[in-house]
Order: structure tokens, then C-alpha cells, then sequence
């Protein structure tokens, strides 16, 4: 990895031409490298129809192949403003930092004149949206163990940016479509454009609210602070995504809308806990792994970010190695914030059977009514009473597009045209060292 900038020479905000000497000066490292406009114009025969993935908000997304034969995904911004600019710097940033065999990392980028660019590994199997409810939802290719293994490895992506990486990451948008898969449904955490590093000793940012509605914790929705507590309370969502086979917003009969915690909380109060399975899988799951899931969920989801665990905590309770946070033992809690170990029914406040209540955290109608009118791929802001810039995207739709990669893009309808079966047999034999690079 080449030399790493000043912890502030990406995240502060004061003008484009920081921005610029960012991306003209960074050294090139051993694991990604500058491409030209002319590389991946020929690697995406001309950013071809035929070669579209899909597109979004920010641009297109196109498939390629380099002249070495290497499969990727190159991600086109359609505009050169001061606010893409910023994010593209950041995305490459963070991208250029991380290595981890759970996060999608930064084959490359193009920063000519006019144009930005940034080239990711191709995944062949997209994203988690797109198999629990976008393209490929009926076929139900996500059994349990593959669900297991994803929670996992996502799971330990985030460990590595909040606790391993220096400075630490926020990725301040954790969700289904930033969940991508691989050829073998191996999990690697991308989109890192609403990205923030974490100084040594800074416990928490104030800064305006990007994400998703649906994942967002109540104190950065509200007022916009920001902390790993964020991305722990959006994975909470994640976990009781990927169990049920839900989105993290539905909309009920007569256009009233509910979340997907507002849907649990009666069900793991009543310990009704094989209830919220997915029903596609029939059945099929292991009850001892999902009381463990659905335990850590619930105590990411806790409205307080300092009652929520850390990511460390969580894995290990994921694993069951958790000293004291495992509910097939006993109904004891991880350690908390303070160090001390506390019980299931003191840190939710009331009598509880071991499985820990959830407190079910409801948007101001202001905020649900936006998500409810946004059409996909349209990006809606409004104007907290902080003043600061609140920019969301439509919580569960496989159409909504906010700098996503691949599932948050509208695919097109028959993939790569007449070249789709060719370039997918292809890319069921992508070396699995083009995707493990950590």
C-alpha cells in the first residue's frame, strides 16, 4: 500500500482544489493502479449498452475486461461537481486503504480532465439486495448457511475498519446493496463514498446525514452524529434483514409504512424467534445460530448508541465466544461500554426473558413521507432544524441508486444483452485471488 495521506486531507471540506492535489499526488501502491480513459474505454468497448450493468444516481456501471483478461467493474460519474468530486476522492481514499478480504477494495481510477472513474473487481453474483429482494429473490440461491456466512464475513469487515485499521473508518451507509457477493457468495462491504475517518481519541463527529432510511441510527438521523455506533445499529438492520427476508421499511394496507424493527419487537419479546425466518427457506436454519443473530441485532438496535455493542463484540457473539453475551447460555449480556457485564433485563430496562427486547426506534413523519414520494434513483434532501444537508435514498429498492456499485443500480433487463452467458460463464472461473486481496 503506498504512503497514506494526512488524516485530513480527504474527509475536510474546504474546496476542490484540496480535492485536486488529492487525486493527482497520492503515491501508487503494489494492489491498484492509475488507469487511463483510453484502458477502460477499450475494456468497456466504449462503455458499450451491451456492457452496461446498470446506473443510478451518480452514473453508469459498466462491465470490462482488461487487456490482460482480468474481469471489472468500472463505475462512470455522469457529472463533475464539487459534491461527486469529493465523494469520488473519498471513495478512492478509503478504498486505497483498505485490505481486507471482506471489503471490496480499489483495483483502480481514472481522474482525467473530464472524467472520473473508479474500477472495483467484477462480483458475478451482485449484491445481497438483489438476492433478498431484487432479480434473483425467487430463486432463493441463499440458503442458511450461505445467509450465516455472509452475516460473518460482513461482521468481520466492519471489525477491521472500526478497530483494526488506523485512523478508523465509519462507513456511514451499511446496507443489503453495499453487501456484495462473489462468485463462491463470499461478503465484501464496498461503496465507501459517505465514508468518515475517525481521528485517534474522537469518539464521535458531528457532519450531515447521508445513508439510507430504514438503516439509519436515530442520533445521526436526528441531529447527525456520527460514530462506529452508526454502522452498528445499521448491520442490527442488516442482521434482521438477512434473517427475515424483509425490508428495512415496508409499506403496509392503506400506505401505512413500518419498520422492520417495529416488526420484530413483538416477535422476540414473545420468543416467537423462529417466526421471523424467512419463509423461503422453508424451515432450514439453525436455531442455536439464530438466537445468537437475533440477540446481537437486538442489541445493535438499541435507540442509546452507548447501550449498543462494539463490532468486536458483536463477532463474538455471533460466534458464541463471547464470555457473557451468549443466549443459548445463559441470559447474560457482552461487556459493556463501561466494562461491566450487565443482564438481558437491566440493559433493556424491563423483565425479559434472555433473549434482550428491542426498543423499536419510528422516523419523524417528515422523514418517512420523503422516503414514501422518492422515486427510485432520485436522491432527496431536506433541511434538519440543525441545517444540516440530510441527502437519503429509498430504503430497499433494488432501483434506488446513491453511489452504490451494483445493487443499487437499475440492472438492465437481460444483463449484458447477447453477451450475458458468455461473460457469466466467464466470471464463474474469476480467480479468487482478484477477489481476496487482503
Amino acid at each position: 500500500m503506498g504512503t497514506t495521506p494526512k488524516n485530513n486531507s480527504v474527509v475536510s471540506e474546504r474546496g476542490s482544489q484540496r480535492r485536486r492535489n488529492f487525486i493527482s499526488t497520492r503515491p501508487q501502491s503494489s494492489t491498484w493502479r492509475l488507469y487511463t480513459y483510453k484502458e477502460l474505454h477499450t475494456a468497456t468497448n466504449g462503455f458499450s449498452d451491451e456492457y452496461k450493468l446498470g446506473e443510478g444516481g451518480f452514473g453508469s456501471v459498466y462491465w470490462g475486461k482488461t487487456s490482460d483478461g482480468l474481469q471489472i467493474a468500472v463505475k462512470k460519474l455522469k457529472a463533475i461537481n464539487s459534491k461527486a468530486e469529493m465523494e469520488f476522492a473519498v471513495e478512492v481514499e478509503i478504498l486505497g486503504r483498505v485490505t481486507h478480504k471482506n471489503l471490496l477494495g480499489l483495483r483502480g481510477y481514472c481522474a482525467g480532465a473530464n472524467q472520473r472513474l473508479i474500477v472495483y473487481d467484477y462480483m458475478p453474483n451482485l449484491s445481497l439486495l438483489s438476492h433478498l429482494h431484487g432479480r434473483f429473490a425467487s430463486e432463493v440461491k441463499l440458503d442458511w448457511k450461505k445467509r450465516m456466512n455472509i452475516i460473518i464475513g460482513s461482521a468481520e469487515g466492519l471489525v477491521y475498519l472500526h478497530h483494526e485499521v488506523t485512523p478508523h473508518i465509519i462507513h456511514r451507509d451499511i446496507k443489503a446493496s453495499n453487501v456484495l457477493l462473489d462468485s463462491d457468495f463470499e461478503p465484501l462491504v464496498a461503496d465507501f463514498g459517505f465514508a468518515k475517518l475517525m481521528p485517534e481519541g474522537v469518539s464521535h463527529m458531528t457532519t450531515r446525514v447521508k445513508g439510507t432510511l430504514g438503516y439509519l441510527a436515530p442520533e445521526y438521523a436526528m441531529w447527525g452524529k456520527v460514530s462506529e455506533a452508526c454502522d452498528v445499529y445499521s448491520f442490527g438492520i442488516l442482521l434482521l434483514e438477512i434473517v427475515a427476508g424483509r425490508k428495512p421499511i415496508e409499506r403496509l394496507n392503506g400506505g401505512v409504512r413500518r419498520t422492520i424493527t417495529e416488526w420484530a419487537e413483538p416477535l422476540i419479546a414473545g420468543d416467537q424467534l423462529p417466526t421471523l425466518v424467512d419463509p423461503h427457506l422453508n424451515g432450514h436454519f439453525d436455531a442455536q445460530q439464530l438466537s445468537r443473530i437475533l440477540h446481537a441485532a437486538a442489541r445493535c438496535v438499541q435507540s442509546e448508541p452507548e447501550r449498543r455493542p462494539t463490532m468486536r463484540q458483536v463477532l463474538a457473539v455471533l460466534h458464541g465466544t463471547a464470555a457473557a453475551a451468549d443466549p443459548v447460555s445463559n441470559a447474560k449480556l457482552a461487556t459493556d461500554t463501561d466494562g461491566s457485564v450487565v443482564d438481558a433485563s437491566s440493559a433493556a430496562g424491563v423483565s425479559t426473558p434472555p433473549m434482550i427486547r428491542i426498543t423499536s426506534v419510528k422516523y419523524e413523519d417528515e422523514l418517512m413521507a420523503m422516503d414514501e414520494e422518492n422515486e427510485p434513483n432520485e436522491v432527496a434532501e431536506v433541511g434538519p432544524a440543525d441545517d444540516a444537508e440530510a441527502e437519503f435514498s429509498r430504503s430497499g429498492s433494488e432501483g434506488a441508486s446513491v453511489f452504490g456499485v451494483f445493487g443499487t443500480i437499475e440492472v438492465r433487463h437481460g444483463g449484458f444483452g447477447r453477451q450475458e452467458q458468455q461473460h457469466q460463464q466467464e466470471a464463474l472461473g474469476i480467480s479468487r485471488r482478484a477477489v481476496f486481496r487482503g
